[in-house]
């Protein structure tokens, strides 16, 4: 028996040693995956607290646990509100995650420890005076309601679980809007994946000055003289470069991997091989729209002015004073995902969508480029028969959560022929309908999980207002 009991203890010993040193070893060099969480609640907190102007503890209790991963149970953060950094750790042994806020781009990953590079950018401030609060929206901030349309909107199961805001625009001016707790007409929400469709605007913007052209090629100085030389501006607007890019969030992917632990992400991106023709397969990547942001960005040579161009030539023309835009550690905008700006800005958006390019009688993209936009991009064929993207960063049809692949999402509701989305993760959508002068902007927290379809609240908006 004391034999037995000397083994119980050095196996007692042998184990508490091996944990020591695992977590020690954790704590030194943590692997992917957890600098990847690390990093990504650094910069959720930060982006919420400098740009978004939240509460820590909340965001940590909802933001930072969104990806529903354990290891997010155990994340605290520190904010250094002078210095504009966010440090984060897992059970406070296990750290650190790094991110900082800049002027007028917001905050970074600072996956590389770098501060100084990644502060070395200063993006713009708008301009603009306050909206007045005596004018309709969107030439001020008055709000009218259209009663027709009060009770859909006070529906949570038409408003979907997590909804922070819906914006109405019913023939130009807001019908109706409402706010989750917490959040109202001020709040800056991230459109995630809806940035990719400001980003071809942004395009389309230097397309009407003469800058580029849609079949520009030889996009990087690395792709010269190889098979990657022959992709064109247009083939990775329309998500069809052929480039290799895996968007699978449930690991260390290569687009978790571009978010969190790139301090360049432009360059990873452009780093990745050929695996398709240009212009055969549709590959949804936001590495390719962080790569467009880069694209635009060389056309400036002075760096700063490629900094000032979204401010100018968009947001400050359409009136979004709330638009920020992020860079990533090296200056490049995050033009795939990070675009904070309040719901009724993001309604201002679908409008000038929705207007063809034209806001107050002045035309800011190309005649006929959003018409270009929403054409049916023929690689991104669905199984039921129909392309599911278009060829200038915008989906043709909403969402499908739970549904399979095979289905087409929009079955069973009835939407017009004409309607167009633009869909960012966790249920961030705007819907454009030219046929109903209609656009719907819809943002929130709803994981896929919850399998939250905003057609129900669109089809019953549309008749509502007839």
């Amino acid at each position: 028996m004391r034999r037995l009991g000397k083994i119980v203890l050095w196996a007692l010993a042998l184990l508490i040693a091996l944990s020591i040193g695992g977590i020690y070893w954790v704590s030194q060099s943590p692997p992917d995956i957890i600098r990847v969480a690390l990093n990504y609640g650094a910069k959720m907190v930060c982006s919420n607290v400098f740009v978004a102007g939240r509460d820590v503890d909340d965001i940590l209790a909802t933001d930072v646990q969104a990806p529903e991963h354990p290891l997010f149970w155990f994340m605290d953060a520190e904010v250094d509100q002078s210095g504009g950094t966010v440090e984060t750790n897992i059970a406070g042994l296990v750290g650190t995650g790094l991110a900082v806020d800049r002027q007028g781009v917001g905050c970074a990953v600072v996956a590389d420890g770098n501060i100084e590079k990644a502060i070395d950018h200063i993006g713009p401030v708008t301009s603009l005076p306050p909206a007045s609060p005596d004018i309709l929206w969107p030439e001020g901030a008055k709000v009218e309601e259209d009663n027709r349309i009060s009770a859909i909107l006070d529906d949570p199961a038409m408003t979907g679980p997590g909804m922070r805001a819906v914006v109405v625009v019913k023939n130009g001016r807001i019908a109706g809007e409402r706010y989750g707790p917490g959040f109202g007409v001020e709040s800056r929400l991230i459109g995630w994946s809806m940035t990719k469709t400001v980003n071809a605007a942004l395009v389309g913007r230097l397309v009407r000055e003469k800058i580029v052209e849609r079949d520009k090629a030889e996009l990087f100085a690395g792709w010269a003289g190889d098979e990657r030389a022959g992709i064109t501006l247009e083939n990775m607007l329309a998500m069809s470069p052929g480039l290799a890019f895996n968007e699978d969030y449930g690991a260390v992917s290569d687009v978790s991997r571009m978010l969190y632990l790139e301090p360049d992400m432009a360059g990873f991106v452009a780093a990745q091989p050929l695996e398709a023709d240009p212009g055969t397969e549709f590959n949804y990547s936001s590495g390719t729209s962080v790569a467009i942001g880069r694209i635009w960005q060389n056309l400036f040579v002075d760096p700063g002015k490629a900094l000032d161009f979204p401010m100018k030539a968009l947001f400050d023309p359409l009136g979004m004073r709330s638009a920020l835009l992020e860079t990533d550690a090296r200056g490049t905008y995050v033009a795939s995902s990070y675009l904070y700006t309040t719901a009724r800005d993001w309604a201002r958006f679908g409008q000038f969508l929705l207007q063809r390019g034209v806001w107050n009688g002045r035309s800011l993209l190309p005649v006929g480029f959003v018409d270009w936009m929403v054409s049916p991009n023929p690689a991104s064929m669905a199984p039921w028969g129909e392309p599911r993207y278009g060829r200038g960063q915008v989906w043709l049809h909403g969402p499908d959560p739970g549904l399979s692949k095979d289905v087409d999402p929009d079955k069973g509701f009835d939407l017009p022929e004409d309607a167009f989305w633009m869909r960012g993760h966790d249920g961030q959508t705007t819907t454009i309908i030219p046929s109903e002068d209609l656009v719907v902007v819809r943002l929130g927290l709803t994981p896929t999980s919850q399998e939250y379809r905003p057609q129900a609240m669109v089809s019953a908006l549309i008749k509502a207002l007839h």
